[in-house]
């Protein structure tokens, strides 16, 4: 990966003339960027008829391919420079280290400016820079480090040492992750779209589960609130919440195409209505489907309504801006949104020129992920929920 195109062009040209075989560039400008990802990795993406002749060893790429691909047929990753944006080196892992993957290892490579470069453009110290004043927006708790002059740190930083990247929640909110998931799967079988969009509300199935202690068996549930909210819920088979990461009630509810529906546990109805219970008090606590209350959708929306209040009345009190609320409240960010915004809540801007950067975003379409069935008044409803019944009933 690099983030420019030149780069990526450079680097393609430069492995052809060194002998490196079925090898090509792939940037914005490429005219089909899938098709490449195809003959890249056609096992991750159902394309086993991609002939052995017409397959590619080395994909050179921007960050076109950093999100929404499949590339898991790979198990190593280059980073040629280093992004600015550090949720990009993530994005870019995370198009290897998904579901289908077999490597028992990953490897991700990040070349860092030789010495005497790091002199001139300062690299390091501007990601000091950076993370200081990403701590000063989200709070002193989300300091990424202790010694602002240990260099090994930001080494540590970009090679996701020390567990500094382990949680992965903070900064997705649970409709763009679901629309990501989403997406992917209807890529990879477009018939699911018809047949998902034909199942009822309140459907339900088992699958078995490898129970353990931070894992047990239970209910997950999907729960759309009355108020505005969607809301993912795992319980115990006591029925405790046992996780509100959505990662890991994702986790949970994987599985493959063909996994068998195991019958129905007994208490699962029971559990799935103390589930609503449990969805409209976590709703309360951490925004509802605004995501964490560090996530950039959460922070722009709390900003924006406290603004709408302090100019209530005035000529910037606008119906654009109270439709740009709406649209948050209700629908997830879009990727370009979601950084945008993020970019700029770092670079500390005012709550003005964050509704006029919000506004524009809405204006050419690149706000919300705005789905037609969400548009529709809600009433509180279970969409569907999944017992986890442990593997060594599944055997009986």
């Amino acid at each position: 990966f690099s983030q420019f195109a030149d780069t990526v062009n450079y680097l393609a040209e430069r492995m052809k003339r060194a002998g490196v075989p079925k090898v090509e560039p792939v940037t914005g400008s490429s005219d089909n960027p899938t098709s490449l990802v195809w003959r890249f990795s056609p096992r991750s993406n159902l394309r086993d008829r991609v002939s052995q002749g017409n397959e590619l060893d080395v994909l050179v790429a921007t960050d076109v391919l950093s999100e929404g691909q499949n590339l898991q047929d790979c198990a190593f990753v280059v980073n040629y420079d280093m992004p600015w944006a550090i949720v990009r080196l993530i994005q870019r892992a995370g198009r290897v280290d998904r579901i289908g993957q077999t490597s028992e290892e990953i490897l991700c490579h990040t070349f860092l400016p030789a010495e005497g470069v790091d002199r001139i453009i300062r690299l390091r110290s501007r990601i000091r820079q950076r993370l200081r004043e990403n701590a000063e927006v989200v709070g002193t708790d989300e300091s990424f480090f202790e010694d602002d002059e240990n260099a090994e740190a930001v080494r540590d930083l970009f090679t996701e040492k020390a567990g500094i990247l382990d949680d992965p929640d903070d900064d997705v909110d649970l409709g763009s992750m679901a629309y990501g998931i989403w997406k992917r799967a209807i890529e990879a079988d477009p018939a699911l779209e018809g047949l998902i969009a034909e199942l009822p509300d309140v459907v339900y199935s088992t699958k078995a589960h490898r129970a353990d202690a931070g894992h047990p068996e239970g209910a997950l549930a999907y729960i759309r609130a009355a108020d505005d909210y969607d809301a993912l819920v795992w319980l115990d088979d006591q029925g405790n919440a046992v996780s509100e990461s959505q990662f890991d009630i994702l986790r949970a509810a994987e599985c493959e195409p063909d996994e068998p529906a195991l019958p129905r546990r007994e208490n699962h109805h029971s559990l799935i209505r103390k589930a609503i219970e449990v969805a409209a008090r976590q709703g309360e606590r951490v925004g509802g489907q605004l995501g964490s209350r560090r996530s950039v959708r959460f922070q722009v929306y709390k900003r924006l309504a406290q603004h709408v209040e302090n100019i209530s009345g005035s000529l910037f009190d606008t119906p654009e801006l109270h439709r740009v609320i709406d649209d948050i409240r209700q629908f997830p960010l879009r990727p370009v949104a979601r950084d945008a915004l993020s970019r700029q809540l770092r670079a500390g801007i005012n709550d003005a020129d964050l509704s006029t950067l919000a506004i524009e975003l809405r204006e050419a379409g690149r706000l919300s992920i705005v789905s037609r069935h969400q548009q529709e008044a809600r009433q509180p409803r279970i969409i569907c929920s999944l017992g986890l019944d442990p593997l060594e009933n599944s055997h009986q």
